[in-house]
């Protein structure tokens, strides 16, 4: 059923019959409801009855007895959710220090709210405040769960970081500082590593767009415009410490001519007036070098498996 705006009203079962009957219905009452005032019995609470006089067994026998599209049914039905608002407000008073705005998890209470009142049974349990809190927490956390992470966060995480949020504030009144991170673990009896994946699941509660201008700069400065470049250089200076990483395993001659050639400048032909043989030779020797250098690079296979040994021929 989705939730109407709440008026200050109640609504009563003339209102919904002259609904369903196109009658005008009569002027709504702008009393306030009185804790005071007598309850009605189950059997009571019936067409032309004031729903806000209805004890909460009236109201739920109403709704369990009724089709949904029914006009009182809905009427019920809404007079406890206005019934049981504080209740919602105490279950996302305990989120005061989330993010989330807190129009949200009303809606979210709401919604849990109303799945209590339509499954609880009045001949189980006879408290439905008792029945509905789990429901509208567990409706809230649901929220949390499933509508605001960005990322896939495991649930032990998500629940933690609530906790988190909880006993920071708790123990910064306590300490009259900020506690550390030791103390907010032995607080929640978890280890370090639990409280720092706690932290990393925070910073993915929220992705934030690139393109978006920094909070608090005058000028117009984006976050992408803070990202770094891609530097050649850097790329550069990665493979050789890739390289130097097998460097060693090419026989000494075949290191020479990488030397010469990509360091010295050197020609294959001057390469090989310098050891004394081709440049044909110089070209295969140098091929077959940097053939096995790519290989363990890219680790596959070893182009130049016999390198060392054809390296001395």
């Amino acid at each position: 059923m989705a939730l109407r705006s709440v008026t200050p009203h109640r609504l009563t079962a003339r209102r919904c019959l002259a609904a369903e009957t196109g009658a005008q219905s009569p002027r709504p009452s702008f009393t306030p409801w009185r804790t005071e005032a007598p309850m009605m019995t189950a059997a009571t609470c019936e067409p032309g009855a004031v729903l806000a006089e209805c004890d909460d067994s009236a109201l739920l026998t109403c709704i369990r007895t009724r089709d949904e599209g029914d006009q009182l049914r809905a009427a019920a039905c809404e007079e406890l959710v206005i019934r049981y608002q504080s209740l919602v407000r105490s279950c996302v008073q305990r989120y005061r220090d989330s993010p989330e705005p807190v129009e949200d998890l009303m809606q979210a209470g709401y919604v849990g709210l109303l799945k209590a009142i339509n499954n609880f049974d009045p001949e189980i349990g006879s408290n439905l405040a008792a029945y509905a809190q789990p429901c509208v927490s567990g409706e809230i956390k649901r929220h949390f769960r499933d509508k605001r992470w960005q990322v896939h966060v495991k649930r032990s995480a998500q629940e933690l970081l609530l906790q988190l949020r909880k006993a920071r504030g708790e123990l910064a009144q306590e300490l009259g500082r900020s506690p550390r991170d030791e103390e907010l673990a032995a607080h929640l009896g978890v280890s370090i590593d639990e409280l720092l994946d706690a932290r990393r699941a925070d910073m993915v509660f929220h992705s934030h767009s690139l393109d978006a201008p920094l909070y608090g700069q005058e000028d117009p400065t984006t976050l992408a415009d803070l990202l770094g470049q891609e530097d050649p250089q850097v790329e550069h200076t990665l493979d050789m410490e890739s390289v130097l990483t097998h460097w060693n395993e090419l026989p000494e001659r075949e290191r020479r001519i990488l030397t010469m050639r990509f360091y010295g400048n050197m020609t294959q032909a001057q390469i090989g007036e310098h050891l004394g043989i081709s440049q044909m030779h110089v070209s295969r020797l140098l091929a077959r070098a940097l053939r096995y250098l790519r290989g363990c690079l890219l680790e596959g296979e070893d182009d130049g498996a016999g390198t060392g040994q054809a390296g001395a021929a």
